[in-house]
């Protein structure tokens, strides 16, 4: 069995990881519907996500009649929005996981605390940086997708579902699409991320983000604006593919306060000692320890198929770390 350094971690789950991806178990009718059954009819970050899209959108971002004509006041209103979320979900996970300790370092997979004094961050302190990049560049690449995409919708330049067509394909279509965004973004994740671990673009952009190593909520969303601005770019499916505003926003969130989630630094987080939310995986935890792995999820099987999957073992470290000297030889 392939070994591992426990030292290394505070917690990690059973190595070598098993292949949780759900097109490499797309033939078990019985994987499929304990995937549907995790994601969607329990409690999720699926679940969450969508409740809020679905508030957000009939009772905070504008409506699509008000934004046929682009102008400071709609745009601003959807900035603010973006950014009191975002400070909502990256700022309530880091006060309950690092200021209150509300689980200690329980399923918590490093070791240490966010890095303070330390001169590679701005301000010399990882949150504060964090802070910064997640509520400017985020924040801003954020509204300027989802307003152009929302012009777009409004002007009838881009295919578009309303409940004025409410029938039963309405209904299908508009379940389904909370099922593909996921998966579109992990496919579309994987490809920049990998165009962005090229050296060149290393070294100016992502460089960046990966001076999280270890990772927590304000982590996410991190980033340089072009990288933030490329990851974001994943929303521009919606135009080609028919979608409603809510799948847009589902998507937004998805990328954004998502990703403070998957960076919370934890694996769940735990309710009487229960778990009961996924948040963070070592799957993405092994791509910030050791850079050149693991660029996708672990629901999606790019990884496993491209040879770039880190399971968590000390062979595949060694693996990680020689092909990291050749791309950077």
């Amino acid at each position: 069995m392939a070994g591992s350094k426990k030292d290394e971690w505070n917690y990690h789950p059973d190595l070598p990881l098993r292949d949780k991806s759900l097109f490499g178990n797309i033939k078990s009718p019985v994987f499929i519907a304990k995937w549907l059954f995790k994601n969607w009819l329990s409690i999720s970050e699926f679940v969450l996500l969508a409740v809020v899209s679905v508030v957000l959108w009939f009772f905070c971002y504008p409506s699509l009649e008000s934004v046929k004509v682009f102008s400071f006041g709609w745009i601003f209103q959807i900035l603010t929005i973006n950014f009191f979320v975002m400070f909502a979900f990256a700022g309530g996970l880091h006060w309950y996981f690092y200021i209150l300790r509300g689980q200690d370092k329980k399923l918590k997979f490093d070791h240490r605390d966010q890095t303070k004094n330390n001169r590679n961050f701005l301000f010399s302190d990882q949150v504060k940086d964090n802070m910064f990049w997640t509520l400017t560049s985020g924040v801003l690449n954020l509204t300027f997708f989802q307003s152009i995409t929302m012009w777009l919708m409004a002007n009838g330049y881009i295919p578009l579902v309303t409940f004025h067509t409410f029938s039963v394909g309405f209904i299908l279509w508009f379940f389904l699409g909370f099922i593909y965004i996921p998966i579109w973004a992990a496919l579309h994740f994987y490809w920049i991320h990998r165009f962005l671990h090229i050296p060149f673009m290393y070294k100016r952009f992502h460089s960046l983000h990966h001076r999280n190593i270890n990772i927590g909520p304000w982590s996410g969303m991190s980033m340089h604006p072009i990288e933030s601005f490329l990851y974001i770019s994943s929303v521009c499916i919606h135009w080609i593919i028919l979608a409603h505003p809510i799948h847009l926003i589902f998507h937004l969130l998805w990328l954004g306060p998502g990703a403070s989630m998957s960076h919370t630094g934890y694996e769940d987080l735990l309710v009487r000692d229960k778990k009961k939310l996924s948040l963070g995986t070592f799957y993405h935890q092994l791509h910030h320890r050791y850079y050149e792995c693991n660029y996708g999820n672990q629901e999606m099987p790019w990884d496993r198929w491209f040879g770039t999957f880190h399971d968590g073992s000390i062979e595949a470290t060694q693996e990680t770390r020689t092909r990291k000297k050749k791309m950077y030889s």
